[in-house]
């Protein structure tokens, strides 16, 4: 596991009279942000690549407002998951090893492995495409060095938490950088205002923003946030309640939570704004027609936008799969130790996963098709990791104060079935071809 963020020591911070925070709690704010980069890779994973380009270049801006709406709905499932890692110094899968039956710990850490196994495969492929697409390199040896060098990323994680979220949050920089570059060139953000207006054309376009929708929130990273959150609130442990000499603990646990949510909406609204970047460039560059594949699509904005709109694409995709192969490989280590309390090294784990992607490679499998079935996969660990967050951050033996309001938990349960229908939709979607 990384190495945790030493304990916050000392008083309370102070606060000016005139009611602005001083430096010293400014610092301390800055300093708890970082975790939510780490989590916003997941959703601009190369799986969304190809999700949002065919939104846009079938139905132009009209999708948007979904995209909008999935944003909003992933920062709301990432600020539970941090606040429960804050409040109880645990992460999510060691509170279902601790709070749920054995003969239920155990299924959900099964399905949790293969949920860790899809995202690896996506990922993999995504960055092979890449390599191929900037390199020439042949998808089999291009999935090799993705391995490798995501596996030099990883290497920064026990050497300090900072490093490796400044490199991943550098990925996204890159990942947003390429597609702003873009945007420019096609101009595509001219009237792109009547895409956020709520509307469909038909059950196709039902489908695909079903899709969208289903497939933003990440079981993954769910469960992962909360591990990265989880040294945050000074060590109180599940339970504790606040008592008169703990009103110190309770005011740093109150200031994560208020960092954590600040982190949120600065990381995945950058991610938010890649996706709907894809979405416009997409509608500019293709304008009615599907262009299927991501070879497909690069080599459409290279017809159409120029040369370097393709390279731009290229990379972003490339930083995409490595800094989310990273992030997922770091997100099954997590699983592991909380369901088991067994870990292995970071690098072992980066060997064995990916076997399946070499695998489906060597066998010829279209390389979108198994992007889009791992998405699948990955939909369906949703409720398995929705449920147990919205019961664990509404029991107030766990969080204490900062357990959810009651409104807060209604709009959990209305997310976590919202989200799990859609996604139940797409499965039946796509195995009934």
């Amino acid at each position: 596991m990384l190495d945790s963020r030493r304990p916050l020591k000392g008083p309370a911070p102070a606060v000016r009279a005139e009611g602005r925070a001083a430096p010293g709690r400014l610092a301390r704010l800055a300093g708890l942000c970082g975790p939510a980069f780490v989590v916003s890779v997941a959703y601009i994973d190369p799986g969304n690549f190809a999700t949002n380009m065919a939104g846009g270049a079938q139905y132009g801006t009209m999708l948007l407002w979904v995209i909008a709406l999935a944003n909003v709905l992933a920062m709301f499932v990432q600020a539970l998951s941090a606040k429960l890692g804050i409040a109880t110094g645990r992460n999510l899968p060691e509170l279902c090893r601790d709070h749920l039956p054995r003969r239920v710990s155990l299924p959900l850490w099964v399905q949790a492995e293969l949920v860790a196994a899809a995202t690896d495969l996506a990922e993999f492929i995504g960055g092979a495409i890449a390599l191929n697409l900037l390199f020439g390199v042949p998808l089999l040896p291009a999935a090799a060095i993705t391995a490798v060098v995501s596996s030099l990323l990883l290497m920064l994680a026990p050497r300090g938490r900072r490093r490796f979220e400044a490199t991943v949050a550098a990925m996204l920089g890159v990942v947003l950088a390429g597609f702003a570059y873009q945007v420019l060139l096609s101009g595509s953000l001219s009237g792109v205002a009547g895409g956020f207006v709520p509307r469909l054309a038909g059950t196709d376009s039902l489908l695909l923003a079903t899709g969208i929708v289903g497939a933003t929130v990440m079981p993954h990273v769910v469960y992962l946030h909360s591990a990265l959150t989880q040294h945050q609130g000074a060590h109180g442990g599940p339970g504790k309640q606040v008592r008169s000499e703990d009103v110190r603990r309770e005011a740093v646990r109150r200031e994560a939570v208020r960092a954590s949510r600040v982190d949120i909406a600065v990381a995945l609204g950058a991610a938010g704004l890649v996706n709907m970047a894809m979405l416009t460039v997409a509608a500019v560059t293709f304008g009615g027609g599907d262009p299927g594949s991501l070879q497909a699509i690069h080599a459409g904005l290279g017809q159409v936008l120029g040369p370097g709109a393709a390279v731009a694409f290229a990379l972003a995709l490339l930083a995409s799969g490595l800094a989310s192969s990273s992030v997922g490989t770091y997100a099954g280590q997590v699983i592991m130790a909380g369901f088991l309390r067994r870990r292995v090294p970071l690098l072992a784990r980066r060997l064995v996963t990916i076997i399946p992607a070499m695998a489906v490679l060597a066998a010829g499998v279209d390389p979108t098709r198994a992007l889009v079935l791992s998405q699948v996969a990955l939909s369906f660990g949703i409720p398995f990791a929705l449920v147990p967050l919205v019961a664990f951050t509404g029991s107030r033996k766990l969080m204490g104060e900062l357990v959810n309001r009651r409104l807060t938990t209604v709009a959990g349960v209305a997310v976590a079935a919202v989200i799990s229908a859609l996604n139940g939709f797409l499965l039946v979607d796509v195995f009934s071809g």
